[in-house]
């Protein structure tokens, strides 16, 4: 069911008059932003009621806590044993315990769905690498143009920024080091990809400085380390946002020896790592079907369980052999073969929609031969999850179109850091992906007292 804010956002431009219908045409955004967003906006902000949003937040905060105690539960405290289960190789693992200082902090982007009734989580990115926090730069110049300003007032619409959230999280991060002054903050992807990712990164650079943060732009083998303190460019580093991962750093076969001097910073206490290659023992989608599967339920509280019941859709690891489904146990692969239009596969531990294989979107031959290939190698097959459809008015027509939208909740150390939206076209094949299809739509997420939702 569409809110009650968005039925009349679209019922005003719909209208012939309208002001709003193309009120995002008008808003001047940051330069950085435009040059890289600018002609893959969508025509409306999306809006939601501020109880659900948080609802959602605290229920990705509490799937965060278990996702993170995973090791200690079902695995007596082994990470070889974890990292065993979920398919790294030792040199991952070894990576990812480099500097594995027990719980990792709170710092993620979720992947959810809108089913009609609620959010459901379909991804679950632990780590301070996310795409997207740079859409919190569409609503504030919204806000600078009267006709969408009066529909705010009217609503009492509000937001939370990201980038400001994140900002707060790199000062506190950066506290003992910088001491009360600003930090300097390098933004480090890995060797050779900052390249390729320019143009989003200097979007985030522009979105985090107009934070007032002082963020440079630099790749892993660019950085020096000098009495356990890092210099990029001949500046001294209080705190490094990592975007590079731990499949970068492996495919260099000198990825460790790159590395070396970040870590060894960190441990020195001369420059913080926000945030440690630890946060990939618990981002990988095998983590979730660790969740979703019976067989480890008992781990877990009741209220654990009835949480992820409501929250997380039916998902699996793609083994061959049986599997319990609906109480029964069945052939996985068989299952998965008779109900091609209902499932979706998914590397656990790729992103932006890369080796993703739509069921629906299949024929039965094209399925199976997928199911084989994938069995066993590191793939995850989850239950589809039909998105509630968006109404979006054509600023150029004037006509109503349905849309259907990836929602993404982000997380600090504080809890709910703001939301965003990507958006396809109902009926459009293919998956809502960070790069993943040029359809793909992006824009930022008010939020509206309960009152004004069904």
């Amino acid at each position: 069911m569409t809110d009650e804010v968005t039925t009349r956002y679209v019922d005003e431009c719909l209208s012939p008059d309208s002001r709003l219908r193309g009120i995002v045409r008008q808003a001047r955004f940051p330069p950085r932003y435009t040059e890289c967003f600018g002609d893959r906006l969508m025509p409306r902000p999306f809006f939601i009621s501020k109880t659900e949003i948080r609802s959602s937040a605290d229920d990705l905060a509490a799937i965060f806590d278990m996702l993170v105690s995973l090791p200690r539960r079902l695995f007596d405290g082994d990470i070889r044993r974890y990292c065993s289960a979920l398919g790294f190789d030792d040199r991952r693992a070894a990576l990812m315990q480099r500097l594995d200082g027990g719980r990792p902090v709170m710092f993620g982007r979720s992947d959810l769905y809108h089913d009609g009734a609620s959010l459901k989580l379909l991804e679950f990115n632990v780590g301070s690498q996310l795409g997207g926090i740079d859409q919190a730069q569409v609503l504030p110049p919204l806000l600078e143009l009267e006709p969408f300003r009066a529909f705010a007032a009217e609503h009492a619409l509000g937001y939370v920024h990201t980038g400001q959230q994140i900002a707060r999280a790199l000062r506190a991060a950066a506290e003992p080091v910088a001491r009360g002054d600003e930090p300097v903050v390098a933004l480090l992807e890995a060797n050779g990809a900052l390249g390729p990712l320019l143009p989003l990164m200097l979007s985030f650079q522009e979105m985090l400085r107009g934070c007032g943060l002082d963020v440079r732009l630099g790749e892993v083998g660019q950085v020096r380390n000098r009495g356990g303190k890092l210099y990029l460019d001949g500046t001294p580093v209080d705190v490094v946002l990592r975007y590079f991962s731990v499949n970068q750093i492996c495919q260099d076969p000198l990825g460790e020896e790159a590395l070396e001097p970040i870590v060894r910073a960190h441990e020195d206490g001369g420059t913080v790592l926000l945030t440690t290659l630890a946060s990939f023992l618990f981002s990988s989608k095998a983590c979730l079907a660790l969740l979703s599967d019976p067989r480890w339920r008992g781990a877990l509280s009741a209220a654990e369980s009835a949480r992820l019941d409501r929250v997380l859709p039916w998902t699996r690891n793609l083994e061959c052999g049986p599997a319990e489904v609906a109480g029964a146990a069945v052939d996985l692969i068989d299952y998965c073969r008779d109900n091609r239009e209902r499932l979706i596969l998914k590397p656990c531990n790729d992103f932006g929609g890369r080796g993703i294989v739509v069921g629906w979107d299949a024929t039965d031959r094209e399925w199976a031969e997928a199911l084989l290939a994938h069995c066993g190698k590191g793939y995850i097959v989850q239950e589809r999850i039909r998105q509630r459809r968006e109404p979006v008015v054509d600023p150029s027509t004037g006509m109503r179109h349905d849309w259907v939208a990836a929602w993404s909740v982000f997380l600090t150390p504080d809890g709910y850091a703001g939301s965003h939206v990507r958006a396809l076209p109902a009926g459009h094949q293919g998956i809502i992906g960070r790069g993943a299809n040029a359809a793909t739509r992006v824009t930022g997420v008010f939020h509206y007292p309960a009152q004004d939702s069904h």
